[in-house]
């Protein structure tokens, strides 16, 4: 029976294909057209490729290894979409020339129109974190913590640059009012232990429990603690201030606990940053119970798994992961999946078998992008860590039971009377039934291709647009590729929306999403301006 199925799909499809001189998207086609989902399981083919396009964007983290322009220039070929500036590490004027870079790498890069690629950037704020000071005054200073030594936690500002093996500098002052007697300070991730043996008046007492190599500058947990500290501090302040003066795309706000954290960095931003899309990254137990008002009041989610796999315990992590992925797909809003993905690889030339599982799976969770963080800032292979990312993306998303994720969507979806969603909603369902190699809509606000993409094509969706900033955030939502049109608008509005549609078959054919005879699905509106997309034509390419 399964045999009967897959050759009656397989043929059917390669008939047509001949008959329209197309090629139509074979990806997995068996498996996408089962019944069940553990059908499709059982007809996924380790043999068949992924087609050209990635769908799901990848955020790279800017660092000493890879803020040169030659390095950025590379890591864009390679499919970096989103450059992230940890505001945790290095100063305004460091921060200032990566940003130079990557638009000078970018800008290198787009000499012809049909092939330019956007790179959106992004400010991560320190937020209300706890950190480690320098190791013996210096930035790359290593110190080894010996399990079973005594190290003395201390907090005096005479003291910020003097973490060695017997004592370390926290940036929390109130660390001595908060920890008790038994309790534990978790550092770098949790990789290192310290247990609290006693309490001083501007110092902890304690031993180690898990040792290793200490670096400056690393995070510190303390798990089951009320960490009495500002969503937005000044430092903080000054730091958005910042990234509205140099026209970043996105925040990624750290340690999010509530809706109210959300909106003090809104305030922040002001005016100025009305346009900036805030990312809120849930980090600890507080923040996973109040997810549903974090997300009403942010643009998108990072599931930050590094400090929430010690805040909660690492054995629910996963189930964190895809509650906050699922209910950001059921909200229609982009999510970030972020850290440690591809660790190995900060000093091996290939990951380990479960970390390319665990990438495939956020993609299979529905996760919008997926980060790299020491891979890209400090590894040895940046450039391959992207390489990677990218192929197992490519492969990950032929293998989404696409045809049953969006019957889910569009049941989940209550009834609407907005012609932008209804006309999205029968794009998506035109686009599967005709094995479509694109939907190019034309967007000037980003709503339409963002209504799209929530109800997850298999096809990409190519959005043209003439608004830089849209073209650079549209990388936080999975399957939208930015046509950015540079040329001014025709005199007359019916001509400019073919001039865009044309742009947009243009580069549909440059990127390889399909060829001559294959058939599209485009998405316009009846006049100019936002808020008016309610027409949908299935076109074959010319």
């Amino acid at each position: 029976m399964m045999g009967a199925r897959i050759r009656r799909y397989s043929e059917s499809m390669a008939g047509l294909s001949q008959s329209q001189d197309s090629f139509i998207q074979r990806q997995q086609l068996d498996a996408a057209m089962a019944d069940t989902f553990l059908e499709h399981l059982c007809l996924l083919d380790i043999d068949q490729e992924p087609i050209t396009a990635r769908n799901t964007s990848i955020v790279c983290t800017i660092g000493p290894a890879s803020r040169s322009v030659e390095k950025l220039q590379e890591m864009i070929k390679a499919g970096m979409n989103v450059a992230r500036l940890n505001f945790s590490h290095g100063s305004h004027e460091y921060h200032a020339g990566s940003i130079e870079s990557v638009r000078r790498a970018v800008e290198s890069l787009s000499a012809e129109p049909l092939c330019y690629r956007p790179v959106a950037i992004a400010l991560d704020t320190k937020g209300p974190e706890i950190r480690t000071g320098l190791v013996r005054g210096e930035e790359g200073g290593e110190v080894e913590l010996v399990r079973g030594s005594r190290v003395r936690v201390v907090t005096q500002d005479s003291l910020r640059d003097s973490t060695d093996a017997s004592q370390i500098w926290l940036d929390y002052k109130n660390i001595t009012r908060v920890v008790q007697v038994g309790g534990r300070v978790y550092v770098d991730d949790g990789l290192i232990s310290l247990r609290v043996l006693e309490i001083g008046p501007d110092f902890v007492e304690t031993e180690v429990e898990n040792g290793g190599v200490l670096c400056s500058r690393k995070g510190v947990n303390l798990p089951g603690v009320a960490v009495d500290l500002p969503a937005v501090s000044e430092r903080d302040r000054q730091d958005l201030a910042f990234g509205v003066e140099q026209g970043v795309d996105v925040v990624f706000a750290s340690f999010i606990r509530k809706a109210a954290d959300v909106a003090a960095v809104r305030e922040a931003l002001g005016e100025g940053g009305r346009h900036i899309k805030i990312i809120s990254k849930v980090e600890n137990h507080e923040g996973v119970k109040r997810f549903d008002e974090i997300l009403q009041a942010s643009d998108g989610i990072m599931v930050a798994r590094g400090d929430l796999g010690i805040e909660i315990p690492a054995e629910k992590v996963f189930l964190a992961q895809k509650m906050m992925i699922g209910r950001c797909n059921s909200a229609g809003k982009p999510v970030i999946c972020a850290t440690q993905m591809l660790e190995s690889m900060i000093k091996k030339p290939r990951p380990t078998r479960a970390e390319g599982s665990d990438v495939a799976n956020a993609v299979l969770d529905g996760a919008d992008c997926i980060m790299l963080s020491g891979e890209t800032a400090k590894g040895e292979y940046p450039v391959e860590a992207v390489s990677m990312m990218h192929s197992i993306a490519r492969e990950a998303e032929a293998a989404v039971f696409h045809k049953q994720q969006f019957e889910e969507l569009r049941r989940l979806t209550p009834m609407t009377s907005d012609p932008t969603e209804v006309t999205a909603i029968g794009a998506v369902e035109a686009s599967f039934k005709s094995n479509a190699g694109a939907i190019i809509v034309l967007t000037t606000s980003g709503r339409s291709a963002q209504l799209l993409s929530r109800y997850r094509p298999r096809a990409p969706i190519i959005a043209v647009t003439r608004n830089e900033r849209l073209a650079r955030q549209a990388h936080l939502y999975r399957g939208i590729f930015p046509a950015l049109v540079r040329e001014p608008p025709s005199p007359v509005w019916s001509d400019d929306v073919d001039q865009r549609v044309n742009f947009g078959m243009e580069i549909g054919k440059v990127r390889g999403f399909f060829r001559r005879g294959d058939m599209v699905i485009v998405v316009t509106g009846w006049s100019p301006g936002s808020g008016h997309t309610n027409i949908m034509r299935a076109v074959s390419v010319p």
